[in-house]
């Protein structure tokens, strides 16, 4: 007896909309099969979430197919079952001897299916970016008769526009990424655990928010006194203390797509050094979110905001944001100088404002968004304050 498919994140319409998209840039580029080996465009193109990309799987997207193949390890195959949107005939599996044997591998039964569905003369696309050398050399003696194109982060930058349907997801985890915020103000305080405070931080952005459930846990950092100039640790094995000061950024997640969130917390009374560059970047904040509308670039954010701190004393040496959706980052735009990527409806943006200023110290605010037709949509909704905290 085999598993039911479950519960789809979006209708079947969604899912061909957006191969129909990756279909027509395959058609510019003279491909007509794509190998999809990235796990974020793959839960794009089929809603699979499962965590089984440390072994090697394949999407293989056809111009001739309404539906793609999807090729991936014995064991993982119940579970595409359960969460593509495709007819289970259209995912194959290949055998467990395939993992960690000395010279194949899951990519040789990619091949191997590329061969006998007859596209060896045909133009193959491959993330070549997403796979080592030796990979794709495998594909390029075995498939010696076809022309391999690069297609890497193609599929991600058609992924850059959501649909409404994305958005909504979107929104959904932007209030997980609420709750959470919310949360860690009630259980941070002086003698617990930085530990036991992010349990229940963690379990909030599992239990959810406005009857949806988080769907997966993304990485939460919590970077307290005197480590707040650090800014990519988790949670140490300390306990807050009266004065200290926490960074903390959170994800909600839905079906794979995430909305991030960072604030900053005081245990009492903030240090004047601390208010001074949390007011300091609530107006650049404020005028990066005023610039941000479509027909603007992406530099034009960031420079907007670096002005701002700038005429008052500060300097942040990062970028000022990226592109996200699935999988958090999205690998594309970046709102920083020199990014001349124009804006456009419905593209989303973590404007991530964390500056680490010196060893020992750092602040982090930002803002999840979306460009509308005249400006910007900020999906999440906790105070841009500095939490005080008892």
């Amino acid at each position: 007896m085999t598993i039911s498919k479950g519960p789809q994140a979006f209708p079947r319409t969604e899912y061909l909309r957006r191969l129909d998209l990756v279909k027509a840039e395959m058609a510019r580029r003279g491909v007509g099969v794509l190998v999809v080996s990235d796990q974020h465009n793959i839960t794009y193109l089929t809603g699979y979430t499962a965590r089984s990309a440390y072994v090697p799987q394949g999407l293989v997207v056809s111009s001739s197919q309404e539906e793609p193949i999807f090729i991936l390890r014995r064991m993982d195959r119940p579970a595409a079952i359960y969460q593509c949107f495709m007819d289970q005939e259209k995912i194959v599996s290949y055998p467990e001897e395939l993992i960690a044997h000395p010279e194949l591998d899951g990519y040789d039964a990619i091949i191997d299916y590329l061969l006998d569905a007859g596209f060896s003369t045909s133009g193959i696309g491959i993330e070549q970016y997403n796979v080592s050398t030796p990979t794709f050399d495998k594909f390029r003696k075995r498939l010696a008769e076809a022309e391999l194109v690069d297609f890497t982060k193609v599929v991600a930058w058609i992924r850059l526009v959501k649909s409404d349907l994305e958005i909504e997801v979107m929104r959904e985890a932007a209030a997980i990424a609420d709750a959470a915020i919310a949360r860690a103000a009630e259980v941070i305080r002086p003698g617990v655990r930085e530990a036991d405070a992010c349990s229940e931080i963690a379990a909030t952005l599992i239990r959810g928010a406005n009857g949806k459930p988080g769907t997966q846990l993304e990485p939460l950092t919590l970077c307290a006194s005197p480590r707040t100039g650090t800014c990519h640790i988790t949670w140490a094995e300390d306990v807050f203390r009266n004065g200290s000061q926490v960074n903390l950024e959170v994800a909600g997640a839905r079906h794979g797509y995430a909305s991030a969130l960072m604030r900053t917390y005081s245990i009492g009374t903030p240090t004047d050094r601390l208010q001074r560059v949390h007011d300091i970047h609530l107006e650049g904040l404020e005028a990066a979110l005023e610039t941000a509308r479509p027909g603007a670039t992406c530099s034009d954010v960031a420079n907007v905001f670096y002005r701002s701190i700038e005429k008052r004393g500060l300097k942040k040496e990062s970028r000022c944001g990226y592109a996200q959706g699935i999988g958090w980052t999205e690998p594309t735009a970046s709102l920083r100088d020199g990014d001349l990527t124009l804006l456009a409806p419905n593209m989303t943006f973590h404007l991530m404002l964390g500056n680490w200023i010196d060893d020992d110290f750092g602040y982090v605010i930002s803002e999840t968004f979306r460009v509308t037709e005249i400006g910007v949509d900020v999906l999440t909704s906790s105070p841009r304050k500095i939490f005080q905290l008892a």
